[in-house]
């Protein structure tokens, strides 16, 4: 008599090298060739230019570490959905995950697309839909070899974040060839940013946090990841250290070759840079190495985002099918499929504006920030709750670092809305729309029940 099948389930197959290539690839995307135009705008001085940056990165990673504490005590592939089920019961979470579905991850894989698709339009030019078109085939490309399987998936992510980082690499060079150092003490050119005010430094720091963003990922590894109650700390700490230190530097490459005052007047600073040190052969080596970073962001977004379809699944009967963990592939092959379909969706909507990546910028924060907020207070419900819960890590100076990162949650769910357009609420709307989930939520996960 032959003994029952078992159901494929995800396996601790991630080690440490591996989850930092992804969550460095999922930080150090595109936004760091973006954003620093927009925080001198409103930082004012040079100093405060780069104090923003590095405030922004202390606050990032007592996030991360929030985060190592959850992760560690409550490993699953369904991550911050897991977590919030534990603190607050499956009704908040499914609807975190119909969130997550349809506005949060699919939102920011079409965002991260179209950024990849502006550049990479400027070396094959595919009309005047070509942006959009070189979104959607970039989605459909790396849903399909993450489909295949996670090997391919790490292999793909291993290869791209070689290229963000040499992308960085190429940058500090320049800047430095450029200007030295002589653009960081240079005072601002008359009529340049140099008035400083707290609402300015306050919307600074809105680009800064976004520029960073990505590392919250890390929680879904943590079913997958190798010795996990140890593991993850370091995933997040090694990463975020990592990105802290280039963001750093990379800003003051900025500095070095264009000043305050040029970096705020300038639309395409990271090709400004490159054009005055190595002429245009520069630029276009630097847009190809750009469309990498964009591609490694991309990648390292899928990969994380069909794992709470997969918790999803698990737990509603009636989504069953996005439940089945494919042994094959050693992934939720479903999933992937329903989030590439999700993706092109909004990549379709993004299309009709002008700038589809503000687009979904805007889509998406608001949302984003609200369940982050929830996670953030999750930590403070599930020591309450459980106190005898073995943690493996603890977040330091408990409760101090939890409340700053609290704090600044709301500041940003503030921001978010404050400041976006009228795709905030077009997403808050999809939003409203999952309200009737919260009537499928009762009972515990799977996850819960099988503890």
């Amino acid at each position: 008599m032959t003994a029952p099948a078992v159901p494929a389930a995800p396996r601790q197959t991630l080690s440490v090298f591996d989850g930092v290539a992804f969550l460095i690839g999922m930080v150090i995307g595109v936004g760091i060739f973006k954003a620093p135009q927009l925080v001198a705008m409103f930082a004012g001085s040079t100093w405060a230019f780069i104090a923003v940056w590095i405030v922004g990165g202390i606050v990032t990673l007592i996030g991360a570490l929030c985060y190592a504490e959850l992760g560690s005590a409550y490993p699953n592939a369904g991550g911050e959905y897991h977590f919030l089920s534990r603190a607050y019961g499956r009704a908040v979470s499914v609807l975190f995950a119909w969130a997550r579905g349809t506005v949060i991850q699919t939102g920011a894989i079409a965002a991260v697309a179209f950024v990849y698709g502006e550049y990479a339009s400027t070396l094959v030019p595919l009309g005047a839909n070509g942006v959009a078109i070189h979104a959607a085939i970039a989605v459909v490309l790396f849903t399909l070899i993450n489909l295949i399987g996670t090997l391919q998936g790490k292999v793909a992510q291993h290869i791209f974040t070689v290229l963000d980082v040499a992308a960085i690499v190429l940058l500090i060079v320049a800047g430095l060839i450029v200007g030295g150092l002589s653009g960081l003490t240079a005072p601002p050119p008359a009529g340049g940013s140099s008035a400083i005010s707290w609402g300015g430094i306050g919307l600074a720091m809105v680009f800064v946090l976004l520029t960073y963003g990505g590392w919250n990922e890390a929680a879904y590894l943590s079913g997958e990841m190798r010795d996990v109650q140890r593991n993850l700390a370091r995933t997040l700490i090694f990463s975020i250290g990592f990105v802290v230190i280039v963001y750093t530097v990379v800003n003051l490459a900025y500095l070095s070759a264009l000043g305050l005052d040029g970096l705020a007047k300038s639309d395409v600073p990271a090709a400004a840079v490159m054009r005055r040190a190595f002429g245009d052969t520069g630029a276009l080596v630097l847009t190809v190495f750009i469309c990498g970073a964009a591609l490694s962001t991309l990648n390292a977004t899928i990969f994380t985002g069909a794992r709470v379809y997969f918790a999803l699944g698990r737990d509603l009967s009636g989504l069953g099918g996005l439940g089945v963990w494919s042994a094959r592939g050693e992934n939720p092959a479903n999933a992937f499929l329903l989030q590439g379909v999700i993706a092109l969706a909004l990549v379709l909507l993004g299309s009709f504006n002008r700038n589809g990546f503000k687009t979904m910028v805007d889509y998406t924060a608001p949302v984003f920030w609200f369940f982050m907020l929830l996670v953030a207070l999750a930590l403070f419900v599930l020591r309450w709750r459980e106190p005898e819960r073995p943690r493996p890590y603890r977040v330091p100076l408990y409760p101090l670092t939890p409340i700053l990162f609290v704090l600044t949650c709301a500041y940003m769910l503030h921001s978010s809305i404050a400041y976006t357009g009228y795709g905030a609420f077009f997403g808050v709307g999809v939003l409203v729309v999952g309200l009737p989930l919260l009537l499928l939520g009762n009972g515990k996960s799977s996850a819960q029940a099988a503890e």
